[in-house]
């Protein structure tokens, strides 16, 4: 049975070896697909896209959908928006999953050769609920090829009402 609750919720990644971070807070909806998985959506705040060629007056306001498809084993991530880019993340403990990112040409088109995929190799997944999920951490390499891009940590904080 699918239920639905809206949280307060507190979303950060960061990189363990070099300066990248970001942290959103939003009003989430929560989503039991069954017992022990649940959808997460929320829609991260409004940013300013200061692209080539637009003035302050030309700046367009870009809204993302985050999409967390959760369980304790499992964590896929989708984000998706008007904005130039958006992705996809596959995590699964102990397990190389595919990190890929869609490119929005010039034209606003979305194409095969607008794609660039990674792999990531999920160190550690942990997922607190009780009964609902309260706090879910992923920590995860990214890689191309042979090259190690970085090690980040990505935290779901959910608030109760």
């Amino acid at each position: 049975m699918l239920t639905e609750h809206r949280q307060p919720v507190c979303l950060s990644w960061m990189s363990l070896n070099s300066p990248l971070w970001s942290v959103v807070e939003a009003s989430a909806a929560l989503y039991e697909k069954e017992p022990g998985r649940y959808h997460v959506v929320l829609t991260e705040p409004l940013f300013m896209d200061y692209s080539e060629g637009k003035t302050s007056s030309d700046q367009a306001q870009q809204p993302h959908l985050l999409w967390l498809e959760i369980s304790p084993y499992r964590v896929i991530m989708t984000m998706q928006g008007n904005g130039s880019i958006s992705y996809r993340h596959f995590w699964e403990q102990g397990v190389y999953g595919i990190s890929r990112y869609w490119l929005r040409s010039q034209s606003g088109n979305l194409g095969m050769s607008d794609q660039m995929r990674l792999r990531n190799y999920t160190r550690h997944l942990k997922l607190i609920s009780d009964p609902q999920p309260r706090h879910l951490r992923v920590e995860y390499e990214l890689w191309t090829e042979n090259l190690q891009l970085g090690h980040y940590v990505l935290n779901l904080e959910m608030q109760s009402l």
